[in-house]
């Protein structure tokens, strides 16, 4: 199981991101369009003053049972230590244990 910690900061990095993302796409846009170099380092340092963890990519995928972010399979939203058991159990449908 994950940290209680650990996973607040995953909600608050989703909070973030969605707060945060019209205002980074329009400073962007302004960037691309500027052709003033002044104006252009303006706008990057407002875009230096978002916080850095709303970033869309500093979000983590995990488990939802568990809530580890390692191993994680995007198909079920499980990590594989839960796959294997809830496969084990037959709780997943259409998955089979693989021999050969």
């Amino acid at each position: 199981m994950a940290k209680k910690s650990m996973i607040q900061r995953e909600i608050k990095r989703k909070k973030l991101a969605l707060q945060y993302y019209d205002k980074r796409k329009n400073i962007r846009n302004s960037i691309k369009l500027s052709t003033n170099f002044e104006t252009n380092i303006e706008l990057q340092q407002k875009l230096q003053k978002i916080p850095r963890n709303s970033l869309s990519c500093r979000k983590r995928n995990r488990c939802w049972m568990t809530g580890r972010s390692r191993g994680f399979y995007r198909n079920f939203g499980l990590s594989r230590h839960v796959l294997r058991e809830m496969a084990h159990s037959c709780l997943l449908p259409g998955i089979k244990k693989s021999s050969w």
